[in-house]
């Protein structure tokens, strides 16, 4: 059991994830930075000056529904997805129908058992009887 967390510490996983979060983290900051600064006063724009773009329900300002929030995180999302899609998964792709195996058709059981059947045909042990 600690012969494979050892494995796993030594292969440097544990770096390559460590990697990852930490310019994760500096990347979501960065567009977290262009939407707050840039993309919420484009949105606040269309509201009213005191509150942005919302609905208030009652009188009381608690109960203010900031639909400017939720826009701005989900063009948050959409910006950090197509990033992680565009620089990592798309060459990801590239690379592995370049250079990865092809993966074998799967075969159906008869077609294995044929398989078998002929391997142990040819063999010298099943010659000789």
């Amino acid at each position: 059991m600690l012969k494979g967390f050892k494995d796993f510490l030594l292969k440097g996983n544990v770096l390559d994830l460590a990697v990852a979060v930490v310019v994760g983290a500096a990347f979501t900051a960065i567009v977290t930075a262009f939407t707050n600064n840039i993309v919420n006063p484009l949105i606040a724009s269309v509201g009213s000056a005191e509150m942005g773009f919302g609905f208030q329900i009652t009188d009381n300002p608690e109960t203010f529904v900031n639909v400017g929030a939720v826009l701005t995180a989900a063009i948050n999302f959409v910006i950090i997805a197509a990033v992680v899609y565009f620089v990592l998964i798309l060459p990801y792709n590239h690379a592995k129908a370049r250079f990865g195996k092809p993966v074998a058709e799967a075969s159906t059981d008869n077609e294995l058992l044929s398989e078998i059947r002929d391997l142990l045909a040819e063999s010298p042990a099943m010659r000789r009887q």
